[in-house]
């Protein structure tokens, strides 16, 4: 599982966002997001930069945690 620390999340629209932005490039990944601690992991087929791109492009920091 891949591990990241994303900022700008502060509510349940934005893990949507985040959840949506990735489950849009692999339908399959399981996403789970950690919203106190700003953490999203990623179990899927996607490498770290698929993932990274997805979340920057929904509108969030990420670098890797």
């Amino acid at each position: 599982m891949q591990q990241f620390k994303v900022s700008g999340m502060s509510c349940g629209h934005c893990v949507r966002s985040v959840t949506q932005a990735i489950q849009a490039l692999d339908q399959a990944a399981r996403v789970e997001v950690d919203l106190a601690a700003g953490l999203v992991r990623v179990e899927g087929g996607l490498d770290a930069a698929q993932i990274q791109l997805a979340i920057r492009e929904a509108g969030y920091e990420v670098a890797p945690a």
